[in-house]
């Protein structure tokens, strides 16, 4: 017999309050055993729906982004870009005053065509030495062979006139004899001196060609020179190093700028999602898996992706003062770990997704 019905054969003396009350209560016992059952239910539910994913909404639109710096100073004489505009690889940017790298460039190519000048100079001295000296030596030679000779008939006529008796020759030609004789010895002493000179001849040679060495390190050097004035005249032109929209423009017409200050920075279009999870929820997470992706500044978008990679570290590991739990109190802090997520689809033209947007990823473990 049921609550309900002990209530209705109860004594009419009784209660009507306790009456109410038992009638309230056998009322209430079977709602809140469905209102349990479907909490059960619920959660059961809920637990398997979402055993097999992984959220979080610290992740953010990433990508890469270049600065823009010149290379040389100068005044800005053209700016030939706005901001946030889209532009491609080569196009260029601002144009930086020339006016004083053509200067240097021309000087660097009149160096260049004096050195180049000097060395074919040289470069036919070298190829006369080659002939000269060894010409030179073998006409040293032939002098001192001609000057042998001449001594040694010298001798023969000093000779003959010494054995001569004094009525066959006269003093006069025996003193005449001796003076030829004494000149052809100096003759041939200066032959020797001569061949002496002109022996080294390797020598002489390569000094030549040390000489075409030198000048020709010149000339490389002023190669080098005009190089890199052509070079500084072409960085006057400040071009873009891939396609990508304009950002945080930092230059104006007429500013001065100097090599290494910032000018643009470039987005390229190359979109992916950096997601913080934390490190208790990579358990299970591996490259390749399936991801939904929910941008909170569009909330019909929806884009799909997947794992790309997982940082080999946490954030705060690479931090510029990175936490050194071996001092102090240590209190254990659930790390986030910085995970690349790759878009696949969904991406529209006329919906851009700014570096640093929220997005909410749901990584399917499956």
């Amino acid at each position: 017999m049921t609550d309900l019905e002990l209530a209705e054969r109860a004594p009419a003396a009784a209660d009507p309050q306790e009456q109410a009350r038992a009638r309230r209560a056998a009322r209430i016992k079977p709602m809140g055993a469905l209102v349990l059952a479907a909490m059960a239910l619920g959660g059961f539910y809920y637990w398997f729906s979402n055993r097999n994913i992984e959220d979080t909404n610290d992740a953010f639109i990433d990508g890469r982004s270049v600065v823009i710096s010149p290379r040389v100073a100068g005044n800005v004489v053209s700016l030939d870009v706005a901001d946030n505009q889209f532009v491609h690889a080569g196009q260029v940017l601002l144009r930086i005053d020339p006016r004083q790298y053509q200067y240097e460039r021309d000087l660097a190519d009149g160096a260049l065509a004096t050195a180049k000048a000097q060395l074919a100079a040289q470069q036919y001295g070298f190829e006369v030495a080659q002939k000269n000296f060894p010409a030179l030596l073998a006409q040293a030679q032939a002098q001192l062979a001609s000057a042998n000779a001449a001594f040694d008939k010298a001798q023969a006529d000093y000779n003959r006139q010494r054995s001569l008796s004094k009525i066959a020759t006269s003093a006069q030609d025996v003193d005449a004899a001796k003076a030829a004789l004494e000149t052809a010895k100096a003759q041939v002493a200066l032959a020797e001196a001569q061949v002496l000179q002109a022996s080294p001849v390797p020598q002489r040679v390569a000094e030549v060609e040390k000489q075409v060495g030198q000048l020709q390190g010149q000339v490389e050097q002023a190669q080098a020179r005009l190089d890199q004035a052509a070079l500084n005249l072409s960085w006057t032109e400040v071009k873009a190093p891939q396609d990508g929209w304009i950002t945080k423009r930092n230059v104006e017409m007429g500013d001065y700028v100097a090599p290494g200050q910032q000018t643009f920075a470039i987005v390229a279009p190359e979109r992916w999602v950096t997601a913080n999870f934390k490190e208790t929820q990579l358990t299970r997470m591996r490259p390749g898996q399936k991801v939904r992706i929910e941008v909170d500044a569009y909330p019909d978008l929806k884009l799909e992706g997947h794992v790309d990679s997982i940082q080999q570290g946490t954030g705060a590991k690479f931090t510029a003062f990175p936490p050194e739990n071996a001092t102090g109190n240590f209190v254990k802090i659930v790390q986030r770990v910085p995970v690349k997520i790759d878009i696949d689809s969904g991406l529209k033209q006329d919906e851009p997704l700014p570096l640093g947007m929220s997005v909410v990823p749901t990584v399917s473990l499956k």
